[in-house]
């Protein structure tokens, strides 16, 4: 078997042999396995055990048990409690996310803090198998059946190549000691249930269906990558970044056919699923303005566009004002202002540049402002000397949501002196009168 396992890693390019590998080792028969390999091909690691202190004494000896293992292969051992249960009561997620999601980040620590190349989980073919009939019960879209892979970015899973059978003749024929885990049998959770009830049953209409479903996620994984190229020419052509926000225009979606596959696929990388996309296709041709959360983003539809825009952004701003001194030269937060003031001569040009603005330094009073606009505001927009509500003048600009959000404005007092990137107040204008301006230049 460990023929087969260097051979595994070498053909899907896993590690070097030159490099330190960290086991993920629960002390069950998959991870004890994995440390025989490991030691055996005489590869450089470090043994890794999570206690989630969910079964009492048995969690206990699991954690004494692989501490004795690393000892009898005399590698580096680590381990940690957590407190899964709060952990997950806290998160509002289920016992198995919140173990996922701590031992991963805990691997993630000691990669860097002790300079091992990769992870390794004990993933096995049987694995695969069952977490494509997992991803079946699910709305995952096709990615949910290229099965479990091999290698992704720091993680590895160098058994996927053995059969659990093949496992364990291995531990037989070299009398292996493990620890059983009790909850495996508990077919209360969804994998159990597929490996005790389901899997068993198309056993009988097949004993052949492990390798058959195998050559299937195979050759789904390879449909994938043809499926995949498609989907990133597509992302490549009509998806548009603008500032902070990413643009999808509305008329381009509605040429791709079909429409729900690839919107789906566009939309999925920032976190919105199928029951999301659907309820957005539904709103394409309906009125501007609705909104949509992921856990990680906010969509918005505007007129032509679908704008997608990073919740941490709109979070990382500061909303109180701003003050600017008169001896104020220069600010990088909450936008990149350069402030000069200048004789006005007859050497004196008036920039025209929307990111410019040329003030009467005469007319302002200092502490000038920078906040954010408010329902209500109103200024004369240059050029007009009429006073116009500020939500009129983004309409006529034809402003979309986020837009509107990233405006800031340069105030007098109560009154808005520049509209930042967009417009003056006709107030606040230079004229013949003019003895020194007051010259604003934003960096875009």
């Amino acid at each position: 078997m460990v023929n087969a396992f260097i051979s595994f890693i070498e053909k899907d390019d896993l590690f070097k042999k030159e490099d330190k590998i960290l086991l993920a080792v629960s002390g069950g028969m998959d991870s004890i396995v994995m440390c025989a390999l490991f030691h055996q091909a005489k590869f450089a690691f470090g043994i890794a055990h999570c206690n989630f202190m969910l079964r009492g004494e048995e969690s206990t000896g699991d954690e004494d048990f692989v501490r004795k293992t690393a000892e009898k292969y005399h590698v580096p051992f680590f381990t940690k409690k957590f407190d899964t249960r709060y952990f997950a009561e806290q998160n509002g997620i289920s016992i198995q996310m919140a173990a996922r999601d701590l031992r991963y980040e805990w691997f993630s620590e000691l990669l860097q803090s002790f300079h091992f190349d990769y992870v390794a989980t004990a993933h096995h073919l049987d694995d695969e198998i069952e977490t494509f009939f997992i991803n079946l019960s699910r709305q995952s879209g096709i990615a949910g059946f290229h099965g479990i892979l091999s290698k992704k970015g720091k993680l590895i899973r160098p058994l996927l190549f053995a059969s659990k059978k093949e496992i364990r003749d291995y531990v037989k024929k070299n009398a292996i000691a493990f620890r059983e885990d009790s909850s495996n049998q508990e077919t209360k959770y969804l994998r159990n249930k597929i490996r005790h009830e389901i899997l068993p049953l198309f056993g009988e209409i097949n004993p052949d269906i492990n390798t058959i479903i195998s050559g299937n996620i195979h050759r789904i994984r390879e449909a994938e990558m043809i499926f995949r190229e498609a989907i990133e020419q597509q992302r490549k052509k009509i998806l548009q970044t603008d500032k902070n926000c990413i643009i999808l225009p509305i008329e381009k979606l509605k040429a791709l056919h079909p429409i729900s596959t690839f919107t789906f696929e566009l939309l999925s990388p920032f976190g919105f699923n199928l029951a999301l996309v659907n309820e957005i296709i539904a709103s394409l041709d309906h009125t501007p303005g609705k909104t949509w959360f992921s856990a990680t983003h906010r969509l918005i539809k505007d007129r032509k566009n679908l704008i997608i825009s990073n919740l941490k952004d709109q979070k990382s701003p500061a909303h109180e004002p701003i003050m600017i001194c008169a001896e104020t030269r220069v600010i990088t937060a909450p936008v990149h202002l350069f402030f000069n003031k200048i004789p006005k001569d007859r050497s004196f040009k008036i920039d025209g540049a929307a990111s410019v603005a040329n003030l009467d330094v005469h007319k302002l009073t200092f502490p000038l402002i920078i906040r954010k606009w408010e329902k209500g505001d109103h200024f004369y927009p240059f050029g007009t000397g009429h006073k116009k509500k500020l939500s009129d003048f983004f309409t006529d600009l034809k402003l979309s949501l986020a837009d509107k959000e990233s405006i800031w404005l340069l105030c007098s007092g109560e009154k808005i002196v520049w509209v930042i990137g967009y417009r003056i107040d006709h107030r606040f204008r230079i004229t013949p009168a003019t003895k020194e301006v007051y010259m604003i230049k934003c960096k875009n």
